[in-house]
């Protein structure tokens, strides 16, 4: 059992004021892999005060210190590779050769990106040859509450904490209470690293207790949150009260648009990314739009696909999907499966019920529906899981109505090799991320959506200009 009770708090790994545990469950055997403490007031009380604290002089230093030690960070994050792999495998159940590669992987191309951003950036410069003694000044928001999502817990940890260092920023994480294993070998990396003492902090807790003070802490200056739509409204009413800076990276339910001329893998490519993480991306493309001339083509193609792909142990190695995070989402995957069924839509592969072999574990079969309409639950809500959504379409115009017509709008694919035709449809497409024919989204791209997905961009540039607020000063000589 990992014992993992203690709070990183100005510097020190401190006992929690009022002692609340919780164990983690590895959602591979359904048994525990670790124990961790939920912070209350008084221990997020001392981490905003330290990094209150720590921003008298962190906020003022020069850009060469903050790279240096981000490169002293980035160099221990390499050699730590493993113990933070073997973390997301236990907490996560992410599969161990995925959860090295893209898991682990991330976290390092984040933090590469943010140093070279960095390096470039001006953090004051003239407003333009017109107005010569006017100068733009980017200055740290202040306190951050951090808090990250356990789907992606690494990617998502070094998609805040890195800009926010770089930027002269001082924060209080809080990963998730389901994932929290990575983002303290997160904190010891940056103690390693040798961060002034209070300019990171980290606090472990629930949403409801320890979430709450977090965000609603009149010395917080800046909110940047992932998580689900719901959890995001509330934090925004938190910020409200006193108009902390809000950044949301939340929800999606994102369509592939399947175009007759499409490339011959497109099918299996779209249903592998739906089903990659298990399903636990808010960016996956759940709804799989088909032109109709290749509609029932592409159902047979993905029935052979998904009832051949694996779900297996995630300790192994090899290309296949592990457990779900939990027994509380795997309950709410199997409902809203059923639901599926209840509504109409055409059962292809997969369905109600555990993989074949996995008796203990969270585990999902990768579930496809096919004759699925835009109203049908299915449609609609975020499974967060392996259940991909298939509807047909006539036409172009009718393919973006039925792509648009979601609450959400974070990323969106095409699949044409028209290219005239992926500009008209890509301009047309709300979301802040559009996928062409399996190309990706860059590692420094802005991340992001519309809608009911979130405000604001993380990653590259955008991600460093989160945390930073604009002074614009008149008669600088």
């Amino acid at each position: 059992m990992i014992e993992k009770r203690n709070f990183y708090i100005n510097g020190s790994w401190v006992a929690p004021k009022n002692s609340k545990e919780i164990e983690v469950i590895n959602p591979a055997t359904e048994k525990s892999c670790a124990v961790i403490s939920l912070g209350g007031k008084e221990d997020i009380n001392d981490a905003v005060l330290a990094a209150k604290d720590a921003f008298k002089t962190w906020g003022f230093t020069s850009k060469e210190e903050r790279l240096s030690l981000l490169e002293v960070f980035y160099a221990l994050y390499k050699k730590r590779w493993n113990d933070i792999t073997d973390a997301i495998i236990k907490e996560m159940g992410a599969p161990k050769d995925f959860a090295s590669k893209l898991q682990t992987g991330t976290g390092a191309s984040h933090t590469k990106s943010f140093i070279r951003y960095l390096k470039e950036f001006e953090f004051e410069k003239p407003l333009g040859d017109h107005a010569k003694n006017q100068r733009i000044i980017y200055e740290p928001k202040g306190v951050c509450a951090l808090i990250t999502p356990w789907n992606w817990p690494i990617n998502q940890v070094t998609l805040k904490v890195i800009p926010a260092l770089a930027s002269g920023c001082t924060m209080i994480l809080k990963p998730s209470e389901l994932a929290p294993l990575s983002a303290m070998i997160i904190a010891e990396l940056i103690d390693e690293a040798k961060f002034p003492k209070g300019v990171f902090n980290l606090v472990n807790g629930d949403g409801a207790t320890t979430g709450d003070a977090l965000t609603s802490h009149p010395d917080v200056n800046m909110i940047s949150f992932t998580g689900s739509t719901r959890a995001g409204a509330l934090i925004s009413q938190n910020a409200a009260k006193d108009f902390k800076r809000l950044s949301l990276e939340l929800g999606g339910k994102g369509a592939n648009i399947i175009f007759k001329d499409a490339d011959t893998e497109a099918i299996e490519r779209g249903a592998f990314r739906c089903f990659r993480n298990s399903g636990q991306s808010c960016n996956a493309p759940t709804r799989m739009l088909v032109e109709q001339s290749i509609y029932d083509e592409s159902i047979e193609r993905l029935r052979k696909y998904a009832s051949k792909f694996k779900v297996d142990d995630p300790n192994k190695n090899g290309e296949h999907i592990g457990p779900v995070i939990s027994e509380t989402q795997f309950n709410r995957i199997q409902g809203l499966i059923q639901k599926g069924i209840d509504e109409g839509a055409k059962l292809v592969a997969g369905g109600i019920g555990k993989p074949d072999g996995l008796k203990d574990g969270y585990y999902v079969k990768p579930t496809v529906f096919a004759d699925v309409n835009n109203e049908m639950e299915i449609a609609r809500t975020e499974i967060f899981g392996p259940v991909l959504s298939v509807i047909p379409f006539e036409n172009e115009e009718e393919a973006i109505k039925i792509a648009n017509d979601t609450d959400y709008g974070l990323t969106n694919y095409i699949q044409t090799q028209d290219t005239e035709k992926v500009k008209r449809v890509a301009r047309k497409l709300r979301s802040g991320m559009v996928d062409v024919n399996g190309a990706g989204i860059a590692v420094d791209a802005p991340f992001g959506g519309f809608k009911h997905s979130g405000i604001g961009r993380e990653a590259g540039k955008e991600g460093l200009l989160e945390f930073l607020e604009v002074k614009s000063v008149g008669g600088w000589n």
